[in-house]
């Protein structure tokens, strides 16, 4: 290890190390938080709540039945489910089988999804029923032998039909981890009629009804086994799958949790934490810092099932009392620019986490004066579970960092010989630490390539560290800008612009250009029809530098996005990029303005 220098920012209490061997497995982790936290809601989504005894009832029904379809101990299963109640059950059955949970966006088209259950050796598919049409698209060639539909209201299903009694929910809750569910589920369950429908093809009432049948089976499993296989958001090339065991998430999901004890004290020590989960919990992010933490802290997640509209999730929040809400800048931003926003109470909120992409520090800056909270960066990546720095919890000034390196974790900035680098220089962002993937799924010669000697894994970023141990993220480093030989880091431009009134929001890629190699272009979503080019391009004179100003400025409705909030840069090339010969004319030749 290096030598921590970063110890020194730790708040009081905060220790240097967790204990990823706290749990033998994730579901040891579930059994205690299901016995201790049984009465208490679990999630809640739309209205309807679900108690973590009754996660543990409907999570074994369906575990029995996966089981009892030919699934095999490290067999992959996909969910490709949106927010909402289903998902938590299905997920958490997927890892009582013994099974592989293999994430997948609802949102994927046939291509997307082919690849990501081919690739992975899916044998069950858990889906929503709209996605049925894309399925039958996309089923060809793979090795999913069954499917399990789910409605999209959770009243449709047979938890909403037959709730198990407070008597049955108590008993599940102290029964032992092993066995099948209780009996008052089961008999409630078997009176779901069931159809003609192939064994094949299940709906969400037959498969828990198949499983209150058949018993359910507790697995062996090891620390070192895959819990999820999490594919890359694809935002590069072909996705491919992170294999995260349960160390690893068990890993991840104590760091958190240690690393914002200092703000998560509450004054009534009966009072339950409650974390809004607007991302999507098919990400890693949503996954591991809202689902599988609140499971370990008997928290209530409050899941929104569309983060797309602003006002059906402030219209959730509200009368609420919650106390974190992990996010990305665009997420914070909308918020922020939605007309509803202050008829939400932001008093009890103590974490907002920012991730996934850079935190703009004009969005920063108005979330700290509108709720109190100020917005605490971190940093990680699919492969690492996804947490590997953060601000501390104690912080109360944005400083446009990612914050220091996590208990256990190491981090160093390495340049292209994958020698270290002076601090105050800038380098690729390399991480060890006990929630580092194990390799990606099939694909030994790229996992290698993603490692120094040394075992860290080579994040693609440019960050610079300070004396400190801050580190500062310079940019992707595919997605810098090289300008007549000059760099040019798009987060840089972007913020600048950021602050501009009247932007909404806005995004940097490079494009090609005869003149100068490459040549920045500025993609802006404006407030209203006010803003104007000339505005622009006035306010990036006053604060750029030539050759960092843009040579084309384009505003557009909207920009593409992942699922989780992250702007798809290549996407912004494909659509936007001028034509070679195209020019605005508006920027004289950048080795002039050098």
């Amino acid at each position: 290890m290096t030598d921590r220098i970063w110890l020194t920012a730790y708040p009081e209490g905060v220790p240097a190390d967790i204990d990823p061997d706290l749990y033998p497995d994730l579901l040891a982790l579930m059994d205690e938080s299901f016995s201790t936290h049984g009465s208490r809601v679990a999630f809640r989504c739309e209205g309807q709540d679900l108690r973590y005894a009754e996660v543990d009832a409907l999570s074994r029904q369906l575990a029995a039945c996966l089981q009892s379809l030919d699934v095999r101990m490290g067999d992959r299963i996909g969910v490709m489910l949106p927010n909402g109640l289903h998902y938590p059950v299905a997920a958490a059955a997927v890892l009582r089988a013994g099974c592989v949970l293999v994430n997948i966006n609802p949102m994927y088209t046939a291509r997307e999804l082919h690849h990501q259950v081919a690739d992975s050796g899916a044998r069950v598919l858990i889906l929503a029923d709209s996605c049925a049409p894309v399925w039958r698209d996309a089923a060809s060639g793979t090795a999913v032998r069954h499917t399990i539909r789910c409605p999209a209201d959770w009243t449709q299903t047979a938890q909403g039909a037959c709730a198990p009694s407070s008597a049955s929910v108590a008993g599940s809750a102290s029964g032992s981890a092993s066995g099948s569910a209780s009996g008052s589920v089961s008999s409630a369950l078997s009176r779901v009629p069931s159809s003609s429908t192939s064994p094949s093809d299940l709906s969400w009432a037959e498969a828990l009804h198949r499983g209150g049948e058949c018993g359910w089976t507790v697995p062996t499993v090891r620390s070192q086994d895959v819990a999820v296989l999490q594919y890359t958001g694809g935002t590069t090339g072909v996705s491919k799958g992170a294999m995260l065991t349960h160390r690893n998430l068990i890993a991840n999901l104590l760091q958190f949790e240690t690393w914002n004890s200092p703000v998560l004290r509450l004054p009534d020590p009966h009072e339950q934490i409650t974390t809004v989960c607007a991302l999507p919990m098919y990400h890693i992010f949503a996954f591991t810092v809202a689902m599988m933490l609140s499971m370990r802290m008997g928290a209530r997640t409050l899941v929104i099932s569309n983060a797309r509209d602003l006002g059906a999730m402030l219209a959730a929040m509200r009368g609420q009392r919650f106390h974190c809400l992990p996010g990305v800048n665009t997420l914070f931003n909308g918020l922020l620019n939605h007309p509803d926003f202050t008829t939400v109470d932001w008093t009890h909120l103590r974490v907002s986490v920012g991730g996934g992409t850079a935190i703009q520090p004009s969005v920063a800056q108005r979330w700290l004066e509108a709720t109190g909270c100020p917005i605490r960066e971190g940093y990680g990546l699919t492969e690492t579970s996804p947490s590997a720095s953060a601000n501390p919890a104690l912080n109360v000034t944005f400083n446009g960092t990612i914050g220091v390196p996590l208990p256990s974790t190491d981090i160093k900035l390495i340049d292209d010989q994958q020698q270290t680098v002076p601090i105050g220089q800038a380098g690729e962002i390399a991480i060890k630490g006990p929630q580092v993937m194990a390799g990606y799924w099939q694909r030994p010669d790229e996992t290698a390539q993603s490692f120094t000697a040394d075992g860290y894994l080579k994040s693609g970023d440019i960050g610079v560290m300070d004396a400190r141990g801050f580190i500062r993220i310079v940019d992707r480093k595919k997605d810098v800008i090289l300008v007549s030989g000059f760099n040019v880091y798009p987060n840089e431009v972007e913020a600048v612009v950021a602050a501009l009134p009247g932007v909404r929001e806005c995004a940097v890629v490079g494009v090609p250009d005869a003149q100068s190699g490459e040549a920045v272009m500025l993609v802006v979503v404006p407030m209203d029809d006010t803003l104007q080019q000339a505005d622009v391009r006035a306010h990036c004179s006053a604060h750029l530098t030539g050759y960092k100003r843009p040579r084309h400025v384009l505003f557009a409705e909207a920009l593409p996005k992942t699922a989780v909030g992250k702007i798809l840069r290549r996407e912004l090339r494909r659509d936007h990029s001028p034509t070679p010969a195209a020019s605005d004319g508006a920027v004289a030749a950048v080795d002039k303005q050098v």
